[in-house]
Order: structure tokens, then sequence, then C-alpha cells
């Protein structure tokens, strides 16, 4: 068993790449956040920002976000993704990897707001990193796929489902990269905001 993926590793040309890379960074308010974990807080290992359309709050590992305006480069990109993905995104969660010692666990984006079968959009600007999958079910087979500069990878509809994903440390990646993952949230599947 495979997971359902699109991968395009040129889908934002190498001209254009540099630019949009220096305008998100310009653009984007990159911060730092905490999650807890078995009841103690610690730093999530990468700086994160959430954009979206008004209602598109989103929670995740505990931590509520509030969507931010879409700045210009992130509605360019979202038409742009979303025309090729077949999805019309709604969010986005940007990430900024400072170097190889940032990273992300193993996990699945299967939050009740984005509904039982996410399509997750995932592009990716700067370092190229290592994306591993590995099934949830015995039996199946790890994949492992490098996010280069300018690609962009589709999780299809099933893959949230039945695989967890990551992007383990690596210290020989001095430089930066931006990750947009582009996702529909659904509002009405929200859970509702503890007071």
């Amino acid at each position: 068993m495979q997971p359902d993926l699109l991968f395009d590793p040129a889908f934002i040309a190498e001209e254009e790449r540099a630019d949009l890379f220096a305008s998100l960074s310009r653009e984007i308010a990159f911060a730092p956040e905490s999650i807890r974990i078995f009841g103690r807080l610690m730093p999530v290992p990468r700086l994160v920002a959430w954009h979206g359309d008004p209602d598109t709050a989103y929670v995740y590992s505990g931590t509520h976000h509030d969507p931010l305006p879409w700045t210009p480069a992130l509605a360019h990109l979202r038409a742009r993704v979303s025309a090729r993905a077949g999805q019309p995104f709604n969010s986005v969660l940007a990430n900024l990897y400072r170097s190889g010692t940032d990273s992300m666990g193993w996990h699945s984006d299967d939050e009740p707001e984005l509904g039982p079968d996410p399509v997750i959009a995932s592009l990716s600007l700067g370092a190229t990193r290592r994306f591993r999958l590995k099934p949830k079910a015995a039996g199946g087979r790890p994949v492992e796929i490098a996010l280069t500069d300018g690609s962009l990878l589709v999780m299809r509809a099933g893959v949230q489902r039945g695989w967890q994903h990551a992007i383990p440390k690596e210290a020989a990646v001095q430089g930066p990269r931006i990750n947009l993952t582009f996702r529909t949230v659904t509002p009405a599947a929200r859970p509702s905001r503890s007071v």
C-alpha cells in the first residue's frame, strides 16, 4: 500500500523562488509557540503562523489559532496551489524551519475541523528537507521524499487517515526553509473554544 500523493518538484519556477521566499519572509509574522506534552509545556522546534479566511480558527496540539489575514504572496500562492491540487483551500499553516535543527515530529493532520478525509497541500521554498511517511497499519512500507526548493506535495484523501508524517532533524542542513501547508477548515466541525 502506498499513500495517494501528487508530487511536483518544480511547481514554482526556479526564477521565482528567491523572490517568493523573500516576500513570504517579509509578510509573515513567524512566531515561536509551545505545546503541552504529557503535562509539560515544550517549545515547538520551528516558527509558525496561521493565516486564512475569517472563520477558519484551528486547534492542534491543544493550541488555538485564530487566522491572520491573507498576505499578497499567500493569496497568490493559494490560488495556484488550489488549482493544481483541485481543492479550494481556505487556510494555511506557515512554518519556518530556521536550520536542520528545526523539525516536525510524527503526526497526522486529523483534527476535527479538517473533516474526515482532508486534502493537504505542502509547498516548500528554501533548503531541501526529508519528508517521511509511515503507515499506521502493520505491514506497510515507509516512504521518504526530498522536499526541494519550489516543490509541491499534495497528500490526497485517505493519507491522513492511514499515514503519519514527519520532518526529522538534519544537522547538515544549514539554510532556512519555508513550508506552507494549505488546508480546508470546516468551521461547523470545529470544537468550541474553552474559556
